[in-house]
């Protein structure tokens, strides 16, 4: 199998968790928003922020390292398992002792996170799930970087497998209220993790390396403040509603950023197919005598903006009737959320790449600056914009923080490894997005009749599918490739 069809067959394969892993929770989603109030899941997003933090900080930044010097030890098989199991020892010891504290101090914590103590148990356990899911990903991202697409995607498929059918008799059978969401991220997390660990270990023996694990602590530790300005970056909108509106405002704009949110865990998959790629290519260019970015990234980086914007597109589009079939008129505010935050995790697409250039110089400590001048951004007009528009508000500070720091950021990590970017192409297929999407907003602003929004949608789609036949992303190869796939996957 050439290149070229391994990457496809591995996109699809990829791809098929996240279909399932979004179709699961858009089936559930009207389902519990006839059980649950826009105050409950107001409450599960204010607790998760808490968990985002606390998570983030137990893994203390070692995603980044581990996924950078898998590389750099993949050739052996003693160091491969090394640094795997000193990461994950490391990882588990930093959360029993915030796990510790944070049980102590829950109801502390609940009252500044949620405005009230009453919800310290609902924080300690989404804390709980989230770290198992997370801790996860240290396995999970084993399969990605070895090319082992198919192990990624049973592995992720059961755990929303799990999470869905655990969520669904919690919350409709045993009506245990918000708390079921939280019960079934830990219980399915938990099962995940001990069923990857026995795996691995008949895999791999467990060993530690102290030099491999201080070199991979060198690139992770200047990362820990950027924890937690990335928490503040993206949970500050969500705290600011809940404490300058409602509970209610916060669940609305839950319920907006997780549909949005579709675009940043599809643009994830992908990133599971170019990232290893890229770091390959880059360690590969490393001390050849030409360019440090050879021209052909770029170019490989292309198709993979248009596939990833045209979800961002069809989202953007469809916001008002995803919102309508799935929720009732209660949560029909999160519409424009939904189209706004569409056009935030589009642009996201960059900041993907802006890492790996970054970790792979080893300058980490340059996100730690680029994440307290991204918090200032979010803070400075995040607060302005919620205290006159509320919800939308939140939504349009997001977005305006998140164009212009990641456009210094771009900048700044172009400086440390240059992309040779195709400018011209992908900036076409952003600007069919952007515009898309604001005309969307615009038309729903003056009340525009459904046969007119209709007909922009349709049109907007012919346009980008004419943009995908010049940059040769949909091409008759490319279809043949894929039927060809299709065909052989279906005879053996």
């Amino acid at each position: 199998m050439d290149n070229k069809e391994h990457q496809v067959k591995n996109t699809f394969i990829y791809l098929l968790p996240v279909i399932i892993g979004n179709a699961l929770p858009l089936i559930s989603l009207p389902i519990f928003t006839r059980i649950l109030t826009r105050e409950d899941f107001g409450l599960l997003a204010l607790v998760q922020i808490y968990a985002i933090f606390a998570s983030g900080l137990a893994n203390f930044g070692m995603t980044a390292a581990y996924d950078r010097n898998y590389f750099q030890y993949r050739s052996d098989n003693r160091q491969t398992a090394q640094l795997l199991y000193s990461t994950i020892l490391f990882v588990l010891l930093n959360f029993v002792f915030l796990a510790v504290l944070t049980y102590i101090f829950k109801e502390t914590l609940a009252r500044f996170v949620t405005g009230s103590y009453l919800y310290g148990n609902l924080l300690f356990f989404s804390f709980c799930g989230q770290f198992f899911f997370s801790i996860s990903y240290y396995y999970l991202s084993f399969f990605k970087n070895s090319g082992t697409a198919k192990r990624f995607t049973f592995y992720t498929l059961f755990i929303s497998f799990t999470n869905f059918a655990i969520s669904l008799f919690l919350i409709v059978y045993i009506r245990t209220g918000v708390i079921g969401l939280v019960y079934s991220q830990l219980f399915s997390g938990m099962m995940i993790f001990c069923v990857l660990s026995y795996k691995f270990s008949k895999k791999f023996k467990p060993s530690f390396n102290r030099s491999i694990f201080f070199e991979s602590l060198k690139i992770s530790y200047p990362l820990t403040p950027r924890i937690f300005f990335g928490v503040i970056s993206t949970q500050f909108d969500k705290y600011m509603i809940g404490l300058l509106t409602s509970a209610g405002g916060v669940g609305i704009y839950s319920i907006g950023q997780k549909v949005a949110n579709i675009i940043f865990v599809f643009m994830t998959a992908v990133q599971n197919v170019f990232s290893p790629q890229v770091y390959k290519k880059m360690f590969d260019d490393r001390g050849k005598n030409r360019e440090k970015n050879p021209e052909s990234l770029g170019q490989y980086l292309t198709p993979f903006a248009y596939i990833v914007i045209s979800v961002a597109l069809v989202i953007a589009l469809f916001a008002e009737e995803i919102v309508f079939i799935l929720t009732p008129p209660a949560f029909h505010g999160a519409i424009d959320i939904i189209i706004i935050l569409s056009m935030f995790y589009g642009f996201l697409f960059f900041g993907k790449l802006n890492g790996n250039q970054l970790i792979f110089m080893k300058k980490t400590h340059v996100t730690s600056f680029l994440s307290m001048m991204n918090i200032a951004l979010n803070v400075g007009l995040n607060i302005p914009f919620i205290m006159k528009w509320g919800a939308v508000g939140a939504a349009w500070g997001t977005l305006l923080a998140g164009l212009l720091s990641g456009a210094i950021s771009f900048a700044v990590s172009q400086h440390y490894y240059e992309i040779k970017w195709e400018y011209k192409k992908v900036g076409a297929v952003f600007s069919i997005f952007f515009l898309s999407a604001i005309l969307m907003i615009i038309l729903r602003s003056v009340s525009t009749g459904y046969e007119v929004k209709i007909f922009v949608k349709l049109t907007a789609l012919i346009l980008y599918c004419i943009l995908g036949v010049k940059l040769k992303v949909i091409s008759m190869e490319n279809v043949m490739l894929i039927k060809n796939m299709v065909v052989l996957r279906r005879s053996s």
